[in-house]
């Protein structure tokens, strides 16, 4: 069969569609517990190589407890067993038993004399079952650690497989580390943890966990078989292995299958016997993962979607362009390198969820099969209005991508017109830095916010403290402010604390800020404030401005719409980004609203349900 150009478009459309029915089934519990299952396999497949062994497991196995007391002897033995330790102090000891409840008074100061003559001492405590609080250590107890840290793995929400921990957990606003990050921290020499939105820093290592995304580690697991393990009993029974502790990093917690709770399956369960693994083990490993910097991060989840469409063009191409065999080849060659890019992927440590390629690949090669054998000739009714959606989101993203490009052209004029401290040109090139990130980051916002506006995806709301966002915004909008020599002014309750989707709302927040920036002349002020009332939080932002009029304040949020009186001043701008303000505060369920008069400035409000 020879060529048939003129079918172009519609095998385009086709396998298009086929990208996008599998981009957003990927989405879906189904395409989630897909992804999961060919994680595990891989992992199973190609589990941790060779590592040093940083970490020792000290645990309370059921010969141990049967030998010493059970449960109920479990301080005191843990007394004994610190004691033994105190004599050739290991590195760091992470306890991975909950010592909230009081126990035997004499038990219990036996305990915490014991504690205090171990260096870098990390104790464990929970989250209280409605997440209002801690159940952290006794007094006595906490008065000898050097660091608390929290003991909850993640199992999978679909299979209760454990595959990550949260390095992070907040219980209303007191945070939590992971034990295992703790226990890494004190190795290190007792450093602060530095935390920004896409990673984590302990003494010097980068740790890649988003905020945004609960700060997840993936847990580079290795065969239990490989961990190294010393029963206390055996400890016990020959107090001189202790020697062989010395300068190590020792976790301590309960193994036996009768004793404790928090034990997890992981992708390595059906290499060990299909037995779960105790939460102890999984911190350990956890620590190992650290410690050795084999991280296992996940890719963007713009990376498989692009993939899915990137196949489905190739697909609508061969069948465009080639004849039937070579086009049936080709799609062969396409479907065999969607299964092969997450496995390749995974060697390189990274986790390329296979769903959305793999079922876009089949999909299409289906579709362009069946349009080639039954001459389908139609152009698809969707073809204009998915064109005009991406001309609308590329129209989106070149006005947006000023407003860092101005940022990072504010800045370096600074820095180069004027002899600045060290401190000051520092923070001036920290914020070219992330205004240049911005750019990059860019385009998956504004794709957030289409898939937001359709209803493809859900907010990523999280509570956070009202006073940081507005830090946030008036570091970012200081240059543009310095350059107009516009004074920018903050209010905001402390305890103020929003629940919302904290990056829309920044963007939203310092869009209003840049504006009011924008059309204010020099040498005024610029006010932002939040407030409450009996069921809104209030983000308002004020200039001294050029105001509107009434007609005008009407028609704000339209899309292109400007003022004449501010395309007579020669102020530049699109009239795009008043409709993106409003489109992210209606995705909140609140509200946008404006108080203006002519030559008295204006005041822009969002107001969220509390």
């Amino acid at each position: 069969m020879s060529p048939r150009l003129p079918h172009g478009a519609s095998y385009t459309l086709l396998a298009l569609g086929a990208a996008l029915a599998a981009a957003a089934l990927s989405f879906t519990a189904l395409a989630a517990q897909f992804d999961n299952n060919v994680y595990d396999w891989l992992f199973r497949v190609h589990p941790a190589g060779h590592r040093p062994h940083e970490a020792v497991l000290l645990a309370f196995d059921d010969r141990t407890l049967m030998d010493h007391g059970g449960v109920r002897g479990l301080r005191r033995t843990l007394a004994s067993t610190l004691e033994i330790l105190a004599a050739a102090p290991p590195r760091v000891t992470a306890v991975d038993l909950t010592l909230a409840d009081p126990g035997d008074p004499a038990e219990d100061a036996r305990l915490a004399a014991a504690m205090l003559r171990l260096p870098g001492l990390a104790l464990a405590a929970e989250m209280l079952p409605d997440s209002s609080g801690w159940q952290d250590p006794r007094p006595e107890f906490l008065a000898a650690a050097e660091a608390i840290g929290h003991v909850h793995a993640l199992p999978g929400p679909l299979d209760e497989i454990n595959r990550m921990i949260a390095l992070e957990r907040a219980a209303g606003r007191d945070r939590r580390f992971a034990l295992a990050l703790e226990a890494h921290r004190l190795a290190l020499g007792g450093g602060a943890i530095v935390s920004t939105p896409s990673d984590l820093e302990s003494g010097g290592v980068r740790i890649p966990s988003r905020q945004d995304a609960g700060r997840p580690l993936r847990v580079h697991y290795r065969p239990s078989s490989t961990v190294e393990t010393l029963p206390i009993g055996a400890l016990l029974a020959d107090p001189a292995r202790a020697r062989a502790l010395r300068g190590r990093v020792v976790f301590i917690g309960v193994t036996a299958l009768s004793a404790i709770p928090d034990r997890l399956f992981t992708p390595l369960s059906p290499l060990d016997g299909n037995r779960p693994m105790a939460g102890v083990e999984i911190h350990a490993q956890s620590f190992e993962t650290i410690t050795n910097r084999s991280f296992i991060v996940d890719a963007p989840p713009i990376i498989p979607v692009a993939l899915a469409f990137a196949l489905a063009a190739a697909l609508a191409a061969a069948f465009t362009f080639t004849s039937a065999p070579v086009a049936y080849s080709l799609g062969l060659v396409l479907l065999v390198a969607a299964h092969t890019l997450p496995w390749l992927a995974f060697l390189g440590r990274l986790v390329l969820p296979p769903f959305a390629p793999v079922a876009a690949s089949w999909s299409a090669l289906a579709a362009c099969a069946a349009f080639r054998f039954f001459y389908v000739r139609r152009q698809l009714a969707s073809s204009e209005q998915t064109t005009a959606r991406y001309q609308q989101a590329f129209h989106f993203v070149a006005h947006e991508m000023r407003t860092p490009l101005t940022a990072i052209q504010g800045s370096s004029e600074i820095i180069s017109r004027y002899n600045l401290p060290e401190d000051k040109r520092k923070q001036m090139g920290q914020m070219i830095n992330a205004e240049s990130k911005r750019l990059a980051q860019m385009i998956t916002t504004f794709l957030d916010v289409e898939r937001l506006s359709a209803g493809q995806m859900d907010l990523r709301s999280s509570s956070f403290p009202v006073s940081g966002l507005l830090d946030a915004c008036l570091r970012r909008a200081q240059p543009l402010a310095d350059r107009k020599h516009i004074s920018l002014e903050a209010t905001a309750a402390d305890d103020l604390a929003a629940t919302a989707d904290r990056e829309l709302l920044e963007y939203a927040l310092y869009n209003l800020l840049t504006n009011a920036i924008k059309y204010s002349p020099e040498h005024t002020t610029v006010r932002v404030s939040a407030t409450r009332d009996a069921h809104h939080h209030l983000l308002a932002v004020t200039d001294q401005g050029m105001g509107m009029t009434p007609e005008e304040v009407k028609n704000l949020g339209r899309k292109f719409y400007r003022t004449e009186r501010a395309e007579r001043a020669g102020i530049q701008g699109t009239g795009i980004g008043l409709s993106i303000v409003r489109q992210i505060v209606d995705l909140h369920g609140g509200r946008l609203s404006v108080e203006s008069a002519p030559d008295q400035g204006s005041t822009f409000t969002i107001a969220l349900p509390a």
